[in-house]
């Protein structure tokens, strides 16, 4: 069976063979909503950009966990993978304003102190946006609370976050940047994660659109192309696109060192 749900900012398709499965998976994802979106002001997320710097923050198990994965992103991609630029995207109207702090440089996340158990300081104010990393997490996670239910075959997407797991297999259908209404087929997945991003509906006529920001240069990017990577976990498929989309690069030694694969499409 396959049912659906608005969460993450998207509709969530979760196919598996019981009801109570489902729930569980969907119980999963809300979780990682409450804790981890940057748009409710009492998330976990929120609460460590408002006072991590001021003292220490118990987080829950799952939130100090896609903290450290950043963190572990961020330095093997030598900083172009930084969920520290969401002041850039608060500033241009993408993000909601929920701290009346202002003249603050957009930091990176390793200035974020991680201390067991699930304690987390940081060195300065920081406005982390875990966005779609948190999203690969919640696919990650509703496959696990599936595989939990005894579940052995069957599939999560969230709005393009797509992990497959058992013995099935999903066509992988990316828009084409030239004509957004027109799907290109990459082939199917098996037992693995693909995420993808792209511009495809954005006005020409309206400035700072691009929804990915090159943490070197603190400047939102504008591309054409769309970005896809596929990956044994969506976490890290989700968080490899913005890497590919900034380096232009499919042969960065991070794809390699998680396993992926970098397709891009261009006009």
């Amino acid at each position: 069976m396959i049912r659906c749900k608005p969460l993450l900012g998207t509709y969530v398709e979760i196919s598996a063979d019981t009801d109570k499965a489902i729930d569980q998976a969907f119980a999963a994802i809300q979780l990682i909503q409450d804790l981890m979106v940057f748009h409710n002001p009492n998330s976990e997320l929120s609460q460590i950009n408002a006072r991590a710097h001021l003292e220490q923050i118990k987080v829950h198990e799952w939130t100090y966990q896609v903290l450290h994965i950043a963190k572990e992103l961020c330095e093997s991609t030598n900083g172009i993978f930084d969920c520290g630029v969401g002041r850039k995207l608060v500033d241009s109207g993408l993000l909601p304003k929920h701290s009346e702090r202002v003249g603050i440089s957009c930091d990176s996340i390793m200035d974020l102190v991680l201390t067991e158990p699930n304690l987390v300081s940081s060195i300065t104010p920081l406005t982390l946006d875990l966005g779609g990393i948190a999203k690969g997490f919640a696919v990650d996670k509703a496959v696990e609370a599936l595989q939990e239910c005894g579940v052995t075959t069957g599939y999560v997407n969230a709005g393009g976050d797509l992990r497959v797991f058992g013995n099935t297999s999903q066509k992988i259908q990316v828009r084409n940047p030239s004509n957004p209404s027109e799907l290109i087929s990459l082939g199917s997945l098996e037992n693995g994660a693909m995420a993808s991003s792209g511009l495809y509906y954005r006005d020409n006529s309206r400035p700072n659109q691009g929804h990915i920001v090159n943490p070197q240069t603190m400047e939102q990017i504008e591309f054409t192309e769309s970005y896809t990577v596929i990956a044994p976990e969506c976490i890290y498929a989700d968080a490899l696109t913005k890497v590919f989309a900034i380096s232009k690069d499919n042969a960065h030694p991070c794809f390699q060192k998680h396993s992926a694969q970098a397709i891009g499409i261009a006009l």
